[in-house]
């Protein structure tokens, strides 16, 4: 059962990390690059984006935390990590935290700016943008900061679950 712990604090920290990477890239490069652009450009190129981020390499890391930190919850309160325990049950938190951020304020956006038509006038695109970007620039930055402490918890679960061995 240790392993098993050892290795759900093991994916999901890499999980964590990928996300935290992912949507700290876009707070601090993607979205100040794209904001710089035309509102044509800026919607058409966060459609392209939004779209092609639904695959396998992007929700595997996304979803297979959460299951691995209830796994691993359960397992470390049955004694497996004792010390650990707290650390995990925060990064469980947090991360669920970003995820309904994700789902419930990016998504919604990302959703709405899908359905803008590309050849709308120009009046149109940029209420469209301006209905999107400054809102999901601020969420985004929120899930951000939430995978980036998730990813901390599960650091700090992973040493004291280590030292706990010896």
């Amino acid at each position: 059962m240790r392993t098993l712990l050892t290795t759900a604090l093991l994916a999901s920290a890499v999980g964590a990390a990928l996300m935290a990477g992912l949507f700290c890239a876009f707070a601090y490069a993607v979205m100040p690059g794209l904001s710089r652009g035309e509102d044509r450009t800026f919607v058409q190129s966060m459609q392209h984006i939004n779209r092609a981020i639904l695959n396998g390499w992007f929700l595997l890391p996304f979803l297979l935390p959460l299951p691995l930190l209830v796994l691993a919850t359960v397992l470390a309160a049955k004694g497996h990590s004792p010390g650990g325990l707290p650390w995990i049950v925060a990064a469980l938190a947090l991360y669920a935290a970003a995820f309904l951020v994700t789902g419930t304020r990016n998504v919604p956006l990302n959703d709405a700016l899908d359905k803008v038509p590309l050849d709308a006038g120009a009046d149109l695109l940029r209420d469209a943008r301006a209905a999107f970007e400054d809102r999901w620039v601020r969420w985004n930055t929120v899930r951000a900061v939430l995978h980036t402490a998730s990813l901390g918890a599960l650091l700090w679960a992973l040493h004291l679950h280590g030292a706990s061995a010896g």
